[in-house]
């Protein structure tokens, strides 16, 4: 099942996500197959104030857990995350 990790950054939290995105890249990346879209919220100015990433998982729990080992929870870029299933129904290369 796809699950979309919507994640809402902390104000003021730019410096912290600038500082971790070669860790949050690379955490994605290395998610392999199992990462099917991924990439920031913007504000009017351009600037990153959140992500959504879409992920297959088993379960919400293994989507839950895949969200919490994020270089960007981890380092506390995000005020709140949000975990939902989500059905990839328009444009699906795979379906």
């Amino acid at each position: 099942m796809l699950y979309a990790v919507i994640c809402t950054d902390k104000p003021d939290s730019l410096a912290v996500r600038q500082t971790n995105r070669p860790e949050h890249v690379a955490y994605l990346e290395g998610l392999g197959s199992k990462l099917k879209a991924a990439g920031p919220f913007l504000d009017e100015a351009g600037d990153p104030t959140g992500s959504l990433v879409i992920i297959e998982a088993k379960t919400r729990a293994e989507a839950e857990a895949a969200a919490a080992l994020d270089p960007y929870a981890k380092a506390g870029v995000f005020a709140h995350v949000e975990v939902r299933p989500w059905k990839w129904t328009l444009r699906n290369p795979e379906g």
